[in-house]
């Protein structure tokens, strides 16, 4: 009976997991539609707008409405600095880089969040960075090199120097949000959703001040709706749903590193970028330097 009950649950786990890899890996691709009709700013505004409906309407659904309105004000206060770095700064960086570079440069770079968290916890969080995170620093750096040549070395010339410094910095942003996140212990749906909600209102000034609010019916507003409900919204509590059911969320979390591979089908097949032979063997040494950073934590336990 306990055997039968942990096989449904992996079974659930590994289902909701692979709709979020799934979902996950289309959205690069619907980043560079939604930025062929909109800007950047008005791109996550709208996509941050389309999430705010959907996560209300999951507390909706969860019951988890009251929560919103009992916030103290320091959990108001940290849901500023929350939205300030998520969506505010880290979006509107993340799609500056996607208007910049083609797909497949701008989304395994992105990818080195957890590299860079593992330096910032050094001074953040008072770690110990262990050897094998610093060789995996310098193999995921590598890669990132890598898929910068865009095919040889001759590729570098094409290569937009301030998309990958944008690119990469979002990681930066990322990696101190989700440090940030880490401290806080309320609901992960409520904070996420209160974030999005004032980070919201930071747009609307960002919009305002160097961008405007005109509607452009088409297939980049399409993009910007499928953005904030699955880049944001509906994935995200698949993915809590992967973790909460899984017997292992080691294996589980792992899955994640299909997302960058299976995005390239869709920057292939939709977009239409030739793909490089680089961008293949950089992906792969980012995704090596992060596995490898994890012998650390191995050895700790």
């Amino acid at each position: 009976m306990e055997l039968s009950f942990q096989m449904k649950s992996t079974n659930r786990a590994y289902l909701f997991a692979g709709l979020s890899v799934l979902l996950w890996s289309t959205v690069a691709t619907a980043f560079k539609i939604g930025l062929n009709e909109l800007d950047h700013i008005q791109l996550i505004f709208f996509a941050s707008a389309t999430s705010v409906v959907v996560l209300f309407a999951i507390l909706t659904f969860q019951g988890k409405t009251k929560q919103i309105v009992s916030q103290s004000s320091g959990q108001w206060l940290y849901s500023m600095l929350l939205g300030f770095f998520n969506p505010l700064i880290y979006y509107l960086i993340l799609f500056k880089a996607y208007s910049l570079l083609p797909a497949q440069l701008a989304q395994p770079l992105n990818m080195v969040w957890p590299v860079v968290l593992s330096l910032l916890s050094v001074p953040l969080l008072g770690q110990k960075i262990g050897k094998w995170s610093i060789v995996g620093l310098f193999i995921s750096f590598a890669g990132m090199v890598t898929i910068s040549s865009q095919g040889g070395v001759n590729g570098f010339q094409d290569t937009d120097l301030t998309g990958v410094i944008l690119a990469v910095g979002s990681s930066v942003i990322w990696a101190l949000y989700w440090i940030l996140n880490v401290r806080d212990n309320r609901d992960s749906v409520v904070k996420l959703f209160l974030s999005f909600l004032i980070g919201l209102i930071f747009l609307a000034v960002a919009v305002w001040l160097f961008s405007d609010f005109r509607i452009k019916p088409g297939i980049g507003m399409m993009a910007a709706i499928y953005i904030g409900v699955f880049e944001i919204g509906i994935t995200y509590i698949f993915w809590m749903n992967a973790m909460k059911w899984s017997v292992n969320n080691a294996k589980i979390g792992n899955l994640v590193f299909l997302t960058p591979f299976l995005s390239l089908i869709f920057i292939r097949f939709i977009l239409k970028e030739t793909l490089f032979i680089t961008t293949f063997i950089g992906l792969i040494l980012i995704v090596a330097g992060i596995l490898t950073q994890r012998l650390d934590e191995r050895n700790k336990s």
